[in-house]
């Protein structure tokens, strides 16, 4: 099992009932969602090490990255969904 520390979080009365119909683990869903921010936070940090590094994305390099991401973009800009 992970290492944890038991921590006190204020959360608004409305976001606390929402979460207890979601899940009866508060506290591993709370661990979810900042380990997805984490994740979020450091990925954006080295986009911006590397634009720094190697210049701008162009755009078609941002066209690929959305097209592996959301898959193929149709006629209209916007992804498939198939």
């Amino acid at each position: 099992m992970a290492d944890t520390t038991r921590i006190t979080v204020t959360l608004p009365a409305d976001q606390v009932a929402e979460l207890k119909k979601l899940t009866d683990n508060i506290s591993g869903y709370v661990a979810e969602a900042v380990a997805r921010q984490l994740r979020h936070e450091l990925l954006g940090a080295d986009l911006r090490r590397h634009q720094e590094e190697f210049g701008e994305f162009t755009e078609e390099e941002l066209a690929q990255a959305r097209s592996r991401i959301f898959g193929t973009p149709d006629a209209f800009g916007s992804s498939s969904a198939a």
